[in-house]
């Protein structure tokens, strides 16, 4: 599966752009979000990407921040939310925005978002505002190594408490490691107990 890419953008459009990787032109469908956030065509970008297989088709779907990719898999858990509708739904706002409305049950915010009726808002919030709890909003004073570090130890399945202990641990004295270092740190840490 392909879980992230980088390149030079070569079309982009609102809901979706082409991303030229050492000359195969992949088709990417974004939120506005993301689009917003791209450079203009001709620049190097990169995104993380949701591959989405279907017997019929294979399509995948960008992200400029890996907590827009993660809020958009856990819409895809709902039933009846698939993968354009998702897509549609972060593109109404800021994933901060989108998660605050679900904490807070804001079925009028939810269903301002084009083909969310009541009956989806309400399924959004009840199978979302649980597993929304730990979402934290990112802090502006957190190095994104360390972010991506802990992102990397969850989807191996450490506990985000264990995981976000292990990262302050292993970057004591030298906030400023690459990913590999950090990552390779923390992971050591976290294998021993």
């Amino acid at each position: 599966m392909i879980a992230h890419l980088r390149g030079k953008l070569v079309e982009k459009g609102q809901a979706r752009i082409v991303i030229d990787v050492n000359g195969v032109g992949y088709e990417v469908f974004v939120p506005l979000t993301t689009s917003s956030a791209l450079p203009d065509r001709g620049t190097d970008v990169a995104v993380d990407i949701h591959t989405h297989v279907r017997e019929d088709v294979i399509a995948l779907y960008g992200f400029s921040t890996r907590h827009e990719r993660s809020i958009f898999e856990k819409l895809m858990t709902i039933s009846g939310i698939g993968p354009k509708l998702a897509i549609t739904i972060l593109s109404g706002g800021s994933v901060d925005d989108l998660v605050g409305a679900i904490k807070r049950s804001d079925l009028a915010r939810l269903t301002a978002i084009p083909g969310v009726g009541k009956k989806t808002a309400e399924r959004i919030v009840v199978e979302l505002k649980d597993k929304l709890q730990d979402f934290v909003v990112v802090a502006a004073d957190k190095p994104v190594t360390e972010i991506d570090v802990l992102s990397a130890l969850e989807n191996l399945g450490y506990n985000r408490v264990l995981a976000e202990s292990a990262i302050r641990r292993a970057t004591e004295g030298d906030r400023d490691a690459p990913f590999d270092i950090l990552f390779k740190r923390a992971l050591q840490i976290l294998t021993k107990g």
